[in-house]
């Protein structure tokens, strides 16, 4: 007997019927166990938060959606398991959910308010080089020989700024006034009345003021000359510049070399024209005040401005090894020549 071909051909019809059938059942039974999420996005007045993007992540995978004009937006078709839900908003704070959906859960969240963003905003100071010289000079004028001389004309930070002409005058006028000057000057008139220096002043009361005057003078005459009007004309700074650093020698030197050069406002080393004279023009001007019979002549006040030239190096290399040590207000960080 032959083998029948295509035996039972109604199975060739039930086999394909059959696996749609199976097919869709396993479909059914997916879809069953998959899950979904809606939501609608606010900010924390209830105003409805519309382009909001919102992200799911999953164990499985990432989704993404947009809310729509209603402020909705909606995920089907998820697995199971531990979600991260993510919503960002131009403005607005961003929020993040941690949720748990369940096989077959459709989990409707309750209005997700989103807080205004708090605003960051970023300065930048940046001082200009006039308020950085207000700064440096501040911190000078809290320098104190011995803890009560003034000790304003020496700066510890070599890269300082320059002064402008208000902040030379100030530098002069803090110097001037500074509360010591009246009782050393005061000493030094008396010691004049009872060595009867300059005696065409005479003694008594009378010759003691003119003494305490005329020096009170000189005092002031130096400092504004040389440490103000001139530094303004020929746009030089008036203060010493703490080396700090090098050999004894090389500092020494430095020191020295300052009676005779100067900073320029442009930073830049020259002649000292404003210091040298100053002290000329000081020792010329106390002519006008000064007895007949203690008048210098052109030779002598030309000497005595040398000697006031010379004393400024001296007491450059005594800021340069003894007077830092013996003054108070220095600052603690400097910043020295290179």
């Amino acid at each position: 007997m032959k083998p029948l071909r295509n035996a039972r051909p109604e199975r060739r019809f039930w086999l394909p019927v059959a696996a749609l059938f199976l097919g869709l059942i396993s479909t059914s039974a997916a879809g069953q166990q998959s899950g979904s999420i809606t939501g609608t996005v606010t900010d924390i007045a209830g105003a409805l938060v519309t382009g909001a993007h919102v992200t799911l992540t999953g164990s499985s995978a990432t989704r993404q959606a947009t809310t729509d004009g209603q402020g909705d937006f909606s995920f089907g078709t998820l697995p199971a398991g531990h979600l991260t839900l993510a919503v960002t908003a131009d403005g607005l704070a961003n929020t993040t959910l941690s949720l748990d959906l369940r096989a077959g859960e459709t989990l409707a969240l309750p209005p997700i308010a989103m807080a205004i963003a708090t605003a960051s905003t970023s300065v930048d100071v940046t001082m200009t080089k006039v308020e950085v010289a207000e700064t440096e000079i501040k911190m000078q004028e809290r320098q104190l020989f011995l803890g009560f001389a003034p000790n304003f004309y020496v700066s510890y930070n070599w890269t300082a700024e320059p002064l402008t002409t208000r902040q030379k005058f100030e530098l002069a006028n803090k110097t001037v006034l500074a509360p010591i000057n009246l009782p050393m000057i005061a000493g030094i008139a008396g010691i004049q009345q009872a060595q009867n220096a300059f005696a065409g002043y005479g003694q008594g009361g009378k010759g003691y003021a003119k003494r305490f005057g005329a020096s009170y003078a000189d005092f002031i005459a130096g400092t504004y000359l040389g440490g103000a009007l001139l530094p303004t004309l020929f746009h030089q700074d008036p203060r010493y510049f703490y080396k700090g650093t090098g050999s004894k020698r090389s500092r020494a030197l430095y020191a020295l070399s300052t009676a005779f050069i100067a900073r320029g406002d442009s930073g830049k080393w020259q002649p000292a024209y404003a210091g040298m004279l100053g002290d000329l023009g000081s020792a010329a001007l106390s002519n006008a005040y000064y007895p007949a019979s203690d008048r210098h002549g052109v030779q002598l006040t030309l000497e005595n401005g040398l000697i006031s030239i010379a004393s400024d190096g001296v007491g450059n290399l005594l800021q340069e090894f003894f007077w830092r040590k013996l003054s108070s207000g220095v600052p603690k960080s400097q910043q020295l020549k290179p």
